[in-house]
This record gives structure tokens, C-alpha cells and sequence, in this order.
């Protein structure tokens, strides 16, 4: 079936409106503007459905929507270092690094870095990998990596999708440093890993999460900023769920957002023997 040819200017127009009255506190018109948003463009490349979620209306989606985070990471890919790790203070990457070294882990034969983006976390950790793979929903992210030569394998894939067709060899380490702000339930993600893992495995990842108030007892929901919070419970209990030990969990601050810290987690994790 063809697909139905989106008319851009209507959908601009909504999705303007829709931007404004959000910015001028008009939730319920805001709500209404991203719902004909979400009528014209059902592949939801604008994040309507996550930007109705933050907002605390209609149903918290299990994921953002691929069509979305592919737009976004596209359109930053050849300024997203800058942005995020000198303006936005990220340096998850390095307390992976620092993690590893101080609990005496690695070196690794294989490693899967889930949401590769630009190679940040694959290039920290390059020399204590003897084979890395990349995998990320953006094309023009992996072009950037591609040109770190940082990777021995990089794919264009959605990281839920990849984990589950991937019949290579099992990973003994494999890392998802800015995947879960994009994910809300997380069992898809953590089978998938266990799945593409030697038993013994590390699986380290970082979440970012709301004060217990906020979140009122949810697993998770989308933030203020559009981007996932998941309860440190609910990470806990679906790792033992889905076959793994918790290592460590470690508060970090995620990164800087209008120039107040997010807070958030580093997991570190080991894939049971079945």
C-alpha cells in the first residue's frame, strides 16, 4: 500500500500552533493542536505523542516513536558532540570508564553499543574492546562514527529490532548509554540484551529518573524535556526478570538541562548463566 503523501504545510502550521500554546500554558488547546499533529502524520516524526505525554495527558506511549528519535538525532547529528557534551555536560561514557576501571572489569572480546550515536562511549572505551559493533536508528549519526573508524561493525537499525534478529556472536559486554530517555518499558530492551549475551556478560546502561513524588508510584514516564524517567524499582525488578544480576547502581547526573542537573542512574549489570 502507498504511503499517504503528508502535506507539510498543514502539518507545519499544527505543529507550530501546537508548540505556542504549549509555551503559553494552554494544555487542553496544546493537547488538541498535537492531536490533529499526530491525524496528519500518524509515524508521529515530531514527537507529538511524547509532547502530549509530558504534558500529562492521554496514554504514556511504551516508546517514543522511531519515525521521531530517527528525525532528531538526523537533523543533530553534525553538531550533536558540541551541543551535548560541551553545552549539555554529558559524560556518561567516561563514568562508564571509570566504573569499569575502579570494580577491576574487562578487558572484553565483544561489545554492543546500543544508540551508538556519534561513537562517544565507543571511542572511551576502544582500548579494552577487542571487537566493537554500533547500532543506531540514525543514518546520519552512524555516518559520523563510521568516519571515528572506532568500530570494526555499524548498522542503521532500531536497537529493539536489531536485538532481536541478530544471530552474530554473543557480546560480553553490552552498552545502552543514552537509550532509555527514548524507551519506557524496558523488558524488550533487557530480553534483547540477555538474548545477544555470553552468560557472565556486562550490561551497562543509564537511566535518568524524576523525584518519587513526581513519578507517584509509575514505572515510568515522559518527562518535562520529552524524554523518558524510569523508577530505579522498576529497572531493578525487570533486570531479575529478564536473567540478570544487579552489579552496581550508581546516582549520576545525566547532564544539564536549562542549566539545572538531571538526575539519573549507571547501571551496571551480569547476565546469569541460564
Amino acid at each position: 500500500m502507498a504511503k499517504k503523501k503528508i502535506d507539510e504545510d498543514a502539518l507545519a502550521e499544527a505543529y507550530n500552533r501546537a508548540l505556542a500554546l504549549e509555551k503559553a500554558g494552554d494544555i487542553d488547546a496544546a493537547v488538541k493542536a498535537y492531536e490533529e499533529v499526530l491525524a496528519l502524520d500518524p509515524e508521529d516524526h515530531g514527537g507529538a505523542a511524547v509532547r502530549i505525554a509530558s504534558m500529562g495527558r492521554g496514554e504514556t506511549p511504551v516508546k517514543a516513536p522511531d519515525a521521531y528519535v530517527e528525525t532528531l538525532f538526523d537533523q543533530h547529528a553534525e553538531v550533536f558532540e558540541d551541543v551535548l557534551v560541551e553545552q549539555l555536560g554529558y559524560h556518561v561514557p567516561v563514568l562508564v570508564r571509570q566504573r569499569l576501571q575502579t570494580l577491576g572489569l574487562g578487558p572484553f572480546k565483544r561489545m554492543l553499543d546500543l544508540g551508538c550515536g556519534t561513537g562517544l562511549t565507543g571511542s572511551t572505551l576502544r582500548d579494552i574492546v577487542d571487537d566493537i559493533t554500533g547500532i543506531d536508528i540514525s543514518e546520519n549519526m552512524v555516518e559520523v562514527a563510521h568516519e571515528k573508524d572506532v568500530y570494526e561493525t555499524l548498522f542503521v537499525a532500531e536497537v529493539e529490532d536489531f536485538l532481536d534478529d541478530n544471530d552474530e556472536e554473543p557480546f560480553d559486554l553490552i552498552t545502552a548509554t543514552d537509550v532509555l530517555p527514548y524507551l519506557g518499558a524496558l523488558e524488550p530492551l533487557f530480553f534483547g540484551a540477555a538474548e545477544n549475551m555470553t552468560p557472565g556478560g556486562l550490561f551497562i546502561f543509564s537511566s535518568e529518573t524524576l523525584p518519587q513524588a513526581t513519578m507517584a508510584g509509575r514505572s515510568y514516564m515522559v518527562g518535562p524535556h520529552q524524554r523518558f524517567a524510569h523508577a530505579e524499582a522498576y529497572v531493578r525488578e525487570r533486570l531479575t526478570a529478564t536473567g540478570f544480576e544487579l552489579v552496581e547502581i550508581t546516582d549520576i547526573n545525566v547532564r544539564m538541562e536549562d542549566g539545572q542537573p538531571t538526575p539519573g542512574h549507571l547501571i551496571i549489570a551480569r547476565r546469569l548463566a541460564d
